[in-house]
């Protein structure tokens, strides 16, 4: 293989930082490494050879004519699956504003954002879970259905699990960028050369869209968490319920004592946290333990405080002689069930232990860093309750052995009970950070159907006659047995049926609610459900109650998601008169009714 002319590098790429040559192009050298899949993703290679401008077309041996972008992508770093690759000859030239001329060398630049999009959809938790079993994997997974005729394992029977087509985490995946060229030969033939552009620096994707007018995500690292020992860092919602020592929010969330699935959905690209030391400040920053703390409220003031640890389980470690450290490098999406009848009801509540305790001769013994909570958690006094991520240290003398890490979310206990017949609405949904927000809507909830008929005309029966069993038939007596009758029809008298009939009847059932009284920045929060592309609620019904009997890990609740269509053509955000907003969310349910056909 021919070897090209010059040097390849790239150019623009979605992650650079203040050493690269692109750093001024961006506000915060796009240092996030957290992107959204459906903004820009532009990936370009420049090439530069004796002194060729943009606009000159090349014919020479070894010079490049087209580069081909391989893009793969992965949920765990290591197995990479090939998505696409993308042929690009050079961009049109650019030129001077002043004088026309064109800058050096040739520019080779695709976007691969639709691409990319395509892998992403959303990842549900089963409700009353407290997390996903596995992070590479997510939990309940949109995008296609997945072919499961197989059952896995060896054999005629095979295994009761399947182990195949499982599908992987909807919410996020990492992806890399790689350069092969095609050149002219000796005899002016394309051939490839064996020249390699190694991989751009690794970004991770998510779901997400950003509002281009108000939204920040776009130029800061507000939602990689990373070792920064600031509590900047944000879970994956929008919901205005956080505050910390500088912004202090005025809503709380409310939650119901009985609702079994609030989620906070969180990405950690490294989970070692700056600050936490030794005193001598040898030992670095590593992490040990890291959990949801949650607070809670009375009137008088703190009431309990505990640990939430699903997610810890899908946390990456390490494992030496004589303990267990958490990397730093994790790349991986999380989420926890934080909802009030998960904390009351679990069993999997903790207490922060002592941490780890450093023995003679420097090595550390391997003490456990929680303990089973036994106290109270939720009660009947409890007014609200704060939750954010914290990290403890690795060592037993640290300055801070505990560090807050995000900013604090804070809930208040909802106890209105529900107005029965017609209950509540709990609607989760894909947010528009790629993550799943949940609302509980209580007002003036009305249901119905929604009607059509397809209608054909058949050729009718003869309706001008009976067929009589009895009787004089021509002059002659005419006596038929009733036990002679093989069935129920006759000839003539055909009025049950046609001519115009019913083939299908299409119907949809509808439903509205009222959400309660919003202010703006709430309001700004709930419009997401209009907009968002999937909504559930929650429904309890026999089916779903099945869920958990057959399979009461994978299902612990019985309730499940119902996917609804939100039908509303539009909705008021802002009432300068009134001041506070109501949404009516009007919505279908996906699956249709199911009628027969004629």
């Amino acid at each position: 293989m021919a070897v090209l002319n010059g040097i390849v590098r790239w150019g623009i790429v979605p992650l650079d930082d203040d050493s690269s040559n692109l750093a001024t192009m961006s506000w915060d050298y796009r240092g996030n490494y957290l992107k959204s899949a459906n903004d820009q993703l532009r990936y370009q290679v420049q090439w530069i050879y004796a002194g060729i401008k943009e606009g000159v077309e090349v014919g020479n041996e070894g010079n490049v004519l087209n580069v081909i972008f391989k893009i793969e992508t992965s949920v765990d770093g290591t197995n990479w699956t090939t998505i696409g690759n993308i042929k690009k000859s050079r961009d049109i030239a650019n030129r001077r504003y002043d004088n026309d001329s064109q800058p050096i060398g040739h520019r080779f630049t695709i976007d691969i954002s639709q691409l990319v999009s395509d892998q992403l959809s959303y990842s549900l938790c089963p409700i009353n879970k407290g997390t996903w079993q596995s992070n590479y994997y997510g939990g309940m997974n949109g995008g296609l259905t997945m072919q499961d005729n197989v059952i896995g394992g060896s054999g005629i029977t095979g295994h009761p699990i399947s182990q195949y087509n499982v599908s992987k985490n909807g919410t996020f995946r990492k992806v890399r960028v790689s350069a092969t060229f095609e050149i002219l030969d000796a005899d002016k033939q394309i051939i490839t050369a064996s020249d390699f552009l190694n991989y751009a620096p690794i970004i991770t994707v998510i779901n997400s869209v950003n509002q281009f007018e108000r939204d920040s995500v776009y130029y800061e690292n507000a939602f990689d968490i990373a070792d920064s020992s600031l509590n900047k860092w944000k879970f994956l919602t929008r919901c205005p319920n956080w505050a910390d020592g500088k912004i202090v929010q005025d809503f709380r969330k409310p939650v119901r004592i009985d609702e079994q699935a609030e989620w906070l959905q969180f990405y950690i690209r490294n989970n070692d946290s700056k600050g936490i030391r030794d005193s001598s400040g040898t030992a670095g920053d590593s992490v040990g333990a890291t959990a949801i703390k949650i607070v809670t409220y009375d009137s008088g003031g703190v009431e309990n405080t505990f640990y939430l640890r699903d997610f810890e389980d899908n946390i990456l470690t390490t494992i030496s002689a004589d303990y267990t450290r958490q990397l730093a490098v994790q790349n991986q999406m999380f989420v926890q069930n934080i909802s009030p009848s998960y904390i009351i009801n679990s069993g999997n509540v903790w207490s922060a232990s002592d941490v780890r305790t450093a023995a003679t001769g420097g090595a550390v013994s391997n003490y456990p860093y929680w303990t089973a909570y036994t106290g109270d958690t939720i009660t009947g006094d409890t007014v609200s309750y704060h939750a954010y991520l914290i990290r403890r240290s690795m060592w037993d003398s640290g300055i801070v052995p505990e560090r807050r890490t995000t900013k604090v979310y804070k809930y208040t206990i909802d106890r209105e009970s529900e107005n029965i017949p017609y209950g509540f609405v709990r609607f989760h949904w894909l947010n528009s950070l790629g993550a799943i927000d949940s609302y509980t809507a209580k007002r003036d909830v009305v249901e119905g159907l929604t009607i059509s008929r397809d209608v054909i005309e058949r050729k009718g029966g003869d309706r001008t006659w009976y067929q009589a069993n009895s009787g004089a038939v021509n002059g002659s007596e005419n006596n038929v047995s009733d036990s002679s009758y093989i069935s129920d029809t006759m000839r003539g008298g055909d009025l049950y049926k046609g001519g115009r009939e019913v083939l299908s009847v299409n119907a949809e059932r509808v439903q509205s609610v009222y959400t309660e009284p919003l202010n703006k920045s709430v309001a700004n929060w709930l419009e997401e459900i209009m907009l968002s592309p999937n909504v559930w609620i929650e429904q309890d019904t026999d089916a779903t109650r099945r869920g958990k009997s057959s399979n009461p890990y994978l299902r612990p609740s019985t309730k499940g998601y119902i996917p609804v269509i939100i039908t509303n053509s539009d909705i008021e955000t802002v009432n300068q008169e009134n001041g506070l907003v109501r949404f009516n969310i009007e919505y279908t349910l996906s699956h249709k009714v199911q009628t027969q056909r004629n």
